[in-house]
């Protein structure tokens, strides 16, 4: 069994966010992680520095290669079916603990055998399992289309959640989701 040190300022932080194009709720929950691990290095998708914190931003932060496309900031939701690869095929951090803060797809950054990961889950991908209609459902052709697509992002999701050592949850209600799907 993995023991943590007694210093935890020995202890080798790494983090996890989906993705940073503002400062919302689970941004300032990544402020906070980042104001307690000030040396941790952050992984996440993309990232627009001018659109976060300086306690965020001071971290040395890996973006995927999503980061590299073309207007990305505004039109990343259009690449949602590009996610899951993009956080896969990121390089594996040396840590003895990953805190990933999610409601995507940061929980599926690989980490080494020894690692624990420990996620602050927001919700479940909400598109994928609880909201479709609200984000698909009005229009046919985008809900035909999108139908395969979320059930790929689904299994994703349940698959990638075996990576996880401990969930966290924001509420009751959030951690009945996470045992749900």
């Amino acid at each position: 069994m993995h023991k943590f040190p007694d210093d935890l300022s020995k202890l080798n932080v790494v983090l996890a966010h989906d993705w940073l194009t503002g400062m919302r709720g689970g941004e300032r929950v990544l402020e906070l992680l980042c104001n307690a691990f000030p040396d941790a290095p952050l992984f996440t998708l993309f990232h627009n520095p001018t659109a976060i914190s300086d306690s965020i931003n001071c971290h040395k932060i890996t973006p995927s290669w999503l980061q590299n496309v073309p207007g990305i900031i505004k039109h990343y939701r259009y690449l949602l079916p590009l996610f899951p690869g993009a956080i896969e095929g990121m390089p594996t951090p040396e840590a003895n603990l990953l805190i990933s803060t999610s409601h995507c797809v940061a929980k599926g950054l690989p980490v080494k055998h020894r690692t624990k990961h420990l996620c602050y889950c927001f919700t479940p991908m909400r598109y994928a399992w609880t909201f479709y209609d609200e984000y698909f459902g009005k229009n046919p052709i985008k809900a035909l289309l999108a139908k395969p697509m979320l059930a790929a992002l689904r299994k994703w999701d349940k698959n990638s959640s075996g990576r996880v050592n401990r969930f966290v949850a924001i509420s009751h209600h959030v951690r009945k989701r996470i045992k749900d799907f």
